[in-house]
């Protein structure tokens, strides 16, 4: 692939999806359900894929565009958010007036009312729909499901919140070695993704030292001890 096609996404999932496909890639914990869900590394590029291939198929995204995510620390927005750096979206984690899309909680909804297109996520445990969505609003569980799990990718200059893809790589290769990651490692993390500053720091970081990522939303302190131990965490921040 040449250099110029390449996006974010490639740098971060070939070297993984060369060395390990089917090892965890990204274990969701929410400790307020006891919902746990584990996706390899296969399965989320094939989310990716799908939803890659649902802003240019469905929404007509080219490279360039700029979409709004207005998500959570998740599985569904690891792979949200991988799926628009596959396709050469910008990136942009506020309801951004110049955004052509938005990816959003029907809880946000209000947020993004001035956006063209609205895709809603429900981040139930096992990806299912939003119930009664106001019309023109997408839910993305039954749209996503789709289309198809292979994607080729669409270079962009621009990644997250006006950063190149360059610069986002450069940033999360260094905060992985700030934070000791390395490609054996797996990070136990509860800290939320909603700045640039905490989506490299907490998800990027984690994919580009190659490790393996342990997320947990609503997290109860008497779990974090026993966790560590069943799913054999070697690194873990807060």
């Amino acid at each position: 692939m040449r250099e110029l096609n390449r996006t974010l996404t490639d740098a971060l999932l070939e070297p993984i999806l060369a060395r390990d496909p089917a090892g965890p890639r990204i274990t969701y914990y929410d400790d307020a359900t006891g919902a746990r869900i584990e996706l390899s590394a296969l399965t989320l590029a094939n989310w990716a894929a799908k939803t890659a291939n649902l802003l240019r198929d469905e929404f007509g995204l080219t490279p360039g565009a700029r979409v709004a995510v207005l998500l959570p620390a998740h599985w569904q927005t690891a792979a949200v958010l991988l799926g628009c750096w596959w396709a050469g979206a910008e990136v942009v984690l506020r309801p951004d007036d110049d955004a052509e899309l938005a990816l959003t909680t029907a809880g946000r909804l209000d947020e993004v009312d001035h956006i063209a297109e609205v895709v809603a996520l429900s981040l139930d445990a096992m990806g299912g729909p939003v119930r009664d969505l106001p019309l023109g609003v997408t839910d993305f569980a039954t749209s996503v499901r789709t289309h198809g799990d292979q994607f080729h990718s669409r270079g962009a200059d621009l990644a997250l919140d006006g950063t190149s893809v360059a610069d986002v790589l450069a940033q999360s290769r260094e905060s992985a070695a700030r934070q000791g990651i390395s490609e054996k490692d797996r990070v136990l993390s509860e800290a939320p993704w909603d700045t640039s500053a905490e989506v490299i720091d907490g998800l990027l970081a984690v994919y580009a030292a190659g490790a393996s990522l342990v997320q947990v939303d609503n997290a109860d302190p008497a779990k974090r001890a026993p966790r560590v131990g069943t799913e054999h965490v070697t690194v873990s921040r807060s």
